[in-house]
């Protein structure tokens, strides 16, 4: 195919906008990078060497970086295309909507959908912890790259719309002292989240179980209240299933990746060494939380023991430091809302996941009042967007137009 017989994508008239039932905060959706990014922002003696946006022979744009093409999927910039022409093919910029990549749309978008805030992860063509651009063995370009990627991010997206976006950096991986150092930088230009990964091993790097390698990471993600969202396949692994079974068996699964990290991270002993560190899990749901809570218990008065030289070595229990420091993200988990208690009323949060093929826009609000409807309005409230608020320290509106929030509730005992 060449650039002259790509197809024409349509594009559906912009919907009318939702009724507001509830301030929603998304904490997982995703956006497309512009094309001047990274040049701009990158040292002038690297800037060779910076990605940059290309059109290939067969008119696809991709970024080329470390001498590699790399883009994204069809699947991943839906928002507005009509169903039947969803499709995994690469699309241009000036394919997808442009909300995808231009941060006033996108806001255009959110007030459609009654969205009031967003935590954005960057393109699948990077990964969603920014590993393509982190793991170079060209170390100084990489650490570049992630830099202009940080920047742009607090300058150019969440600068300019500070109310609209919580802002969330990308980690450097390679050096945990260096990742360490610029999490406590970037506190102090505002960040109040840092995406990782939830199975370093796979690529290639230690272990969450080697604590005194990443130590510094934690412990600066501790200090500075900087929220760690995991977000499913972040480690650029998702669980498969049989030869044959594609795509749709590996979506219907993800929420199996967000167990494994969580009991993974808890049996490291890591919520336990680190008290007061956040972990907000992305794209995993709530379904399994009660499993987890039931399975970490079970194991705990039955499999566990000093005789596999596993013994668990700390005051609180797996279960409940899997409850104290985990926050879980429901995109559409309606079997499991009775337990809400149980997985902890202050810890759960909502996600679109715009512009994904799974993303609810622009029917979060009306998928809101179905599943949220028949529980007390305060609770309702703090899941759509109260808990997202005071986990990320997010400000909330004031103004007219967006209904009233629940941060916290007095504490309930669970049933």
């Amino acid at each position: 195919m060449t650039a002259t017989t790509r197809r024409t994508w349509q594009q559906l008239p912009d919907p009318e906008p939702r009724e507001r039932s509830y301030t929603v905060i998304s904490v997982d959706d995703h956006l497309t990078e512009p094309a001047d990014l990274f040049e701009k922002r990158f040292p002038a003696k690297l800037r060779d060497r910076a990605p940059r946006l290309v059109t290939r022979d067969d008119g696809t744009e991709a970024w080329l970086y470390k001498d590699r093409f790399y883009a994204d999927t069809g699947l991943s910039v839906v928002a507005g295309r009509p169903r039947e022409e969803w499709t995994d093919d690469v699309l241009n910029l000036d394919e997808m909507r442009p909300a995808c990549w231009d941060v006033d749309r996108r806001v255009q978008d959110m007030d459609v959908d009654g969205i009031w805030a967003s935590l954005c992860f960057p393109s699948g063509a990077w990964g969603f912890t920014g590993r393509v651009l982190s793991l170079n063995r060209d170390q100084e370009v990489g650490l570049a790259a992630i830099r202009a990627w940080n920047s742009w991010m607090i300058e150019e997206w969440h600068g300019a719309h500070p109310e609209r976006f919580i802002p969330m950096q990308l980690p450097w991986l390679q050096d945990p002292v260096l990742a360490a150092e610029e999490v406590r930088r970037n506190a102090g230009l505002g960040f109040t989240s840092v995406s990782f990964m939830e199975s370093p091993q796979l690529l290639k790097l230690p272990p969450i179980t080697d604590r005194e390698h990443w130590r510094p990471f934690f412990e600066a993600c501790q200090e500075t209240d900087t929220v760690i969202s995991l977000h499913a396949g972040a480690s650029g692994f998702v669980l498969q299933g049989s030869p044959g079974n594609g795509l749709n068996t590996q979506v219907s699964m993800f929420p199996g990746g967000a167990f494994c990290a969580a009991v993974d991270w808890t049996w490291a002993g890591i919520p336990a060494l680190y008290p007061d560190l956040k972990i907000a899990l992305s794209e995993g749901g709530i379904g399994w939380v009660p499993m987890a809570i039931d399975r970490l218990d079970y194991v705990t008065e039955h499999s566990a023991g000093s005789a596999a030289g596993e013994a668990w070595e700390f005051d609180i229990s797996p279960s409940e430091a899997l409850r104290r420091n985990f926050y879980f993200c429901m995109l559409d988990d309606p079997s499991t809302l009775d337990q809400r208690h149980l997985i902890g009323i202050d810890h759960i949060m909502f996600e679109t996941d715009y512009p994904h093929a799974d993303s609810t826009w622009p029917h979060s609000q009306d998928l809101l009042r179905k599943r949220l409807g028949r529980i007390p309005f305060e609770e309702a409230s703090m899941i759509a967007g109260g808990n997202a608020a005071r986990l990320f320290r997010h400000p909330l509106p004031s103004g007219p137009g967006w209904p009233a929030v629940v941060t916290e509730l007095a504490a309930q005992p669970v049933p």
